[in-house]
């Protein structure tokens, strides 16, 4: 499979007016650093669109992190789920116009960045 670009922490909560708040956390970047809870740049690509393929020259075969939220409040809901970011890889478009020997049309997206997500973890306070 394609290596690891990033692992993200989302985590989601109520604020003071009961209206439902969203952040991502970058806690770990394959062969970059992380600046104010983000990659620094992006991992890059290695698709061939013609060709159909792509080469694990980037990323991580293997990323972990560990994150501690440093605005936890004991008093509101939230919830948190990591989700895991691949390098970029061909879209079965790119699959299909090599395949059929076809032209796609202008625009069409041709690499796709597939994502792997965790359960939620909800905290309810008491």
């Amino acid at each position: 499979g394609a290596n690891i670009d990033r692992i993200q922490i989302v985590k989601g909560w109520l604020d003071a007016n009961g209206a439902t708040q969203e952040r991502v956390i970058d806690i770990a970047c394959a062969d970059r650093a992380i600046l104010d809870g983000a990659c620094d740049g992006e991992v890059g690509d290695t698709v061939d669109v013609a060709g159909a393929t792509y080469t694990n020259d980037i990323g991580q075969a293997a990323l972990g992190g560990y994150w501690e939220d440093p605005d936890f409040d004991p008093s509101r809901r939230a919830f948190y789920y990591a989700r895991v970011i691949e390098i970029p890889t061909p879209r079965w478009t790119a699959y299909d116009a090599r395949f059929f020997g076809i032209e796609m049309p202008e625009g069409t997206p041709m690499t796709v960045t597939d994502r792997a997500y965790t359960s939620p973890i909800w905290y309810t306070p008491g």
